[in-house]
């Protein structure tokens, strides 16, 4: 059995301290505030807290399924669904940004809400195509088996690196005191900080 294990563990390292949905939202509330944006900022915020709850699960499945030992074709079962969580995920919150509008009173604010769609809807495909490829490993071959969960786990470490910017542009300035005054977001905010200590 000891042949997809190290793999394993390569594909959990890959995920620490990855797919953190919102950035460092310090309190940097501005105090004359801005009731249009703070409205668009409860919008988007609010979407937040169920699809980090899903990544961050999706996460932790992974991460148990390498630390367990676990036979391939149950390996492959949890990161399938848990990519698949992901990729809905992403989506989901691509469609919260695209049905919040503009961000109103921002500067290129029409831009950076199109940039931020872009990006998460590009994550959730490349998701959805890390479970094609997942789906596809040949479970009965622990040699293959194992190095495809390597070209996996490459991937995956680069998806948790574009997951930490695909907000960036967009949580800046105005956006990003109107957001983290928001309940919801200091929620996330918070989850986000405890992983990235413990984890």
């Amino acid at each position: 059995m000891e042949g997809t294990d190290p793999v394993n563990k390569k594909l959990a390292a890959a995920l620490s301290g990855g797919a953190v949905l919102v950035l460092a939202l310090s309190g940097c509330s501005s105090d004359e505030g801005n009731k249009e944006l703070d409205a668009w900022a409860k919008q988007v915020c609010d979407a937040l807290p169920a699809q980090d709850a899903k990544v961050d699960a999706a996460n932790a499945a992974i991460k148990k399924a390498a630390t367990d030992n676990n036979a391939p074709v149950n390996v492959q079962k949890t990161d399938s669904q848990a990519f698949q969580d992901m990729s809905d995920a992403y989506k989901a919150l691509a469609q919260a940004i695209q049905k919040a509008g503009t961000p109103p009173g921002v500067d290129n604010g029409a831009k950076k809400q199109k940039d931020a769609v872009t990006a998460l809807n590009g994550l959730s495909t490349s998701y959805a195509d890390l479970k094609t490829q997942v789906d596809a490993l040949d479970t009965k071959d622990q040699g293959k088996f194992a190095d495809g969960l390597q070209d996996i786990a490459t991937e995956l470490g680069k998806l948790s690196k574009s997951g930490n910017t695909a907000l960036a542009n967009l949580e800046k300035g105005d956006v990003k005191s109107a957001m983290a005054q928001q309940d919801s977001c200091k929620k996330v905010a918070a989850s986000s900080s405890a992983r990235a200590t413990t984890g």
